[in-house]
């Protein structure tokens, strides 16, 4: 029974990181179509909403880690870990970004919660990177045919 909840808590975490990222980059989409700003000024914008994106959704599994830990009993997180919530981001952040400093590492079923976030960081980090790339591409071809224009 232990393995069906993390299994579900896992895909509960990986679907809302997802659906998160695609609401916000709609978002962000929306928002900067329509505002008449130097390129620049653009590029900072989504740059900045993307990693805000991506701090929601370290913060989300970060909870779900404190959630699997101390309420559903599904495991831990152990080494040089006081159970305080900046543990819980720090190993949110190191796993989701890939990095797996290794001073803090995942123990039971939180560790296929765990695993899951890495391949969901990975892909949402590429499609975050994609997303600012074809923004800029527009931003750049407005600028080319504005100065065709002139």
């Amino acid at each position: 029974m232990e393995m069906l909840h993390a299994l579900l808590a896992t895909f509960v975490l990986a679907g809302s990181a997802v659906i998160i990222h695609y609401e916000g980059l709609r978002a962000i989409s929306t928002f900067t179509s329509n505002l008449e700003i130097p390129h620049r000024t653009l590029s900072l914008v989504v740059v900045t909403g993307v990693l805000l994106l991506h701090l929601v959704e370290i913060c989300l599994y970060a909870t779900g880690f404190f959630v699997m830990h101390a309420y559903l009993g599904l495991g831990s997180v152990a080494g040089e870990f006081n159970g305080s919530i900046l543990d819980y981001f720090y190993f949110s952040v190191t796993t989701y970004s890939t990095l797996g400093v290794g001073d803090l590492f995942p123990t039971g079923y939180v560790r296929m919660a765990a695993g899951m976030e890495s391949l969901t960081g990975l892909v949402l980090i590429g499609w975050s990177a994609s997303f600012t790339y074809l923004t800029m591409e527009r931003s750049w071809e407005q600028i080319r045919s504005r100065a065709t224009r002139r």
